[in-house]
């Protein structure tokens, strides 16, 4: 089965020699390619009793990689499942932009997620502190992609809010269904995106490339944003789950997703790439043929800034308040605290537990390895 290592290997060079070389994109690029290969370095273990030596590759640990997302998504998802209130409601959202801010998105794209980010969870916290629709502040916890299913450039957001939260007078408020009118949201989140959009180009932290030049003019950014209260923003919300557990776990298979995996990749030529998706417009999987260097370009348009946190929580679920507030909803309402299981864990451990691999076992014999040389190389960018 081919990966999207092999395709980097194979036109990563091509993708270069066309657009040009980025530092960061660099980075990421050979990241993936020297992945497991032996140039991050190795360990190696023998075994005593059977005389056997077995070669195990250092992973690059890169966010971008394919290969190296099961075990963070796995702490991850145990860690939030430690937060859960059982018997109350979760509800899954998406918030999307009018396609025709994406190059705009595109060339600012550290100020524009962090724009997105911004709008998504005061739009549901001022509407949720609303006495007409909750009167309280839920937990709330973001995602950021970038990507469709075609690997085309999508930002969007997914949410899960928690249907439960404290009013001002210190009591426990809970819905068991969604508590905002998707039009009221819709509206909501539209005018907090264009007035904060607004705030941007007024500060001059707007950068207007070759494929928005159009915008750098007065009268050009005016008619842009006046348009944009004609386009149809509308949230979407996904799914309601009544067992919290559920919730987080379909919502780990969106933390620590990249634009595509490996599983995912059909057919490897000389020149193209061939992958599946899912077409939404009939809920059919399709397969879809790129040339190689495009699909490498589509996989780069979805590395992040430097730095970027793409995950993130508010409401009760704020990292400064979130502790406290938990304690106090599982005190008014007699819940029970939960473990995270996998906290304080090694990588090693982690995977003895969840798959029942022993990797400091022969895989031959089942004995313990009798000693083990390490070898670990720093990454070629």
């Amino acid at each position: 089965m081919s990966t999207v290592q092999d395709i980097f290997l194979q036109f990563y060079e091509g993708y270069v020699s066309k657009y040009g070389l980025d530092y960061d994109l660099e980075k990421v690029a050979n990241a993936i390619i020297q992945c497991k290969s032996g140039e991050l370095g190795y360990n190696v273990c023998y075994c005593a009793d059977c005389e056997s030596t077995h070669t195990h590759y250092n992973s690059c640990r890169n966010r971008n990689c394919p290969g190296c997302q099961e075990i963070p998504k796995e702490v991850w998802v145990d860690a939030r499942k430690a937060e859960v209130l059982e018997g109350v409601s979760y509800y899954h959202a998406v918030f999307t932009i009018p396609e025709e801010l994406n190059a705009l998105v595109f060339a600012n794209k550290r100020e524009m997620y962090s724009l997105l980010h911004k709008c998504v969870s005061q739009t549901l916290l001022e509407l949720s502190a609303d006495r007409k629709y909750f009167g309280e502040k839920p937990g709330i916890i973001q995602v950021l992609h970038t990507w469709g299913s075609k690997m085309n450039y999508h930002p969007h957001i997914h949410a899960v809010i928690m249907g439960c939260g404290l009013t001002d007078t210190n009591q426990v408020a809970v819905r068991s269904k969604f508590f905002i009118p998707v039009e009221v949201l819709s509206h909501k989140f539209r005018g907090k995106f264009i007035a904060l959009l607004k705030e941007l180009h007024k500060d001059g932290k707007l950068h207007f490339s070759s494929s928005v030049s159009g915008l750098a003019d007065p009268a050009g950014w005016n008619n842009f944003t006046r348009s944009l209260y004609a386009k149809d923003w509308i949230p979407f919300i996904k799914e309601t789950f009544k067992d919290s557990g559920n919730a987080i776990d379909y919502l780990g298979r969106y933390t620590h997703r990249i634009a595509i995996s490996n599983s995912r990749i059909v057919e490897v030529t000389d020149t193209t790439v061939t992958f599946s998706y899912k077409d939404y417009r009939d809920g059919n999987t399709k397969e879809l043929t790129l040339d190689g260097v495009e699909f490498v370009r589509r996989f780069l348009m979805h590395v992040l800034p430097k730095g970027f946190v793409k995950i993130r929580n508010y409401g009760a679920f704020n990292n400064r308040m979130k502790k406290k507030t938990l304690k106090t909803l599982r005190g008014k309402m007699k819940l029970l605290e939960f473990k995270a299981e996998l906290a304080g864990l090694n990588s090693s451990e982690i995977l003895k537990k969840l798959y029942g691999v022993d990797v400091s076992r022969c895989p031959d014999c089942g004995s313990i390895y009798y000693y083990t040389i390490q070898k670990r190389y720093p990454m070629r960018c």
